[in-house]
């Protein structure tokens, strides 16, 4: 059985059956003391029966500043995923589901527009599981799922699948309810590519 629960303090010593993972991007301590002091309803974790932490999500709500609201890139108030990942020996059970449908009712009480996330391009099974999330298998790729809004490139500074200096990003995007004429979607949305230093970093 699994059990969801806000991210405590000491939780941050007991998370590498999940971080050891070679996708699952590893943080400064200070990082995630951050999000819990700032957004601990977005800080979510999965126990199991024997209260192993075996995956997590962590994000938070933010909108860039006010004088980029000119730009073609500028982001409204919204949900990020900053990081969720499972441990290997627990995948291909909901998990990643579980935590993530949290994360977005959270987002929805906080009046989000959508709710977005970064994830590597080679990452094919992270992009359909997120495609996935929220349709059945008939309607993935429609406007109640998780889709590509724009490629990000070299966005990540490495590559573990290769031997190139960098990686591009999928900025994937799903509208919440405040988004009733899903305004903050697009079609084909991994043509439009964009820089990194397009993307803001509050």
């Amino acid at each position: 059985m699994t059990a969801l629960r806000q991210c405590r303090m000491t939780d941050l010593l007991r998370m590498s059956l999940c971080n050891l993972d070679p996708l699952t991007e590893n943080y400064d301590v200070h990082f995630y003391i951050e999000y819990m002091a700032r957004w601990p309803s977005l800080f979510t974790i999965a126990e199991n029966s024997d209260g192993q932490i075996i995956g997590y999500i962590m994000g938070k709500v933010e909108e860039d500043p006010a004088y980029l609201s000119f730009s073609n890139n500028y982001l409204p108030w919204h949900g990020h995923v900053t990081a969720l990942t499972v441990a290997p020996q627990y995948r291909r059970l909901g998990i990643a589901r579980l935590l993530t449908e949290a994360f977005e009712r959270a987002c929805d009480n906080q009046n989000a527009w959508f709710v977005d996330l970064f994830v590597r391009a080679s990452n094919d099974r992270a992009i359909t599981m997120y495609r996935k999330m929220g349709a059945t298998e008939a309607e993935a790729k429609g406007p109640n799922s998780y889709s590509v809004y724009r490629k990000v490139v070299d966005y990540y500074s490495e590559n573990p699948t290769s031997k190139s200096a960098g990686e591009d990003a999928f900025d994937m995007r799903k509208p919440m309810r405040r988004d009733k004429k899903r305004k903050h979607i697009r079609e084909n949305g991994e043509e439009y590519r964009i820089n990194p230093e397009d993307v803001y970093h509050g």
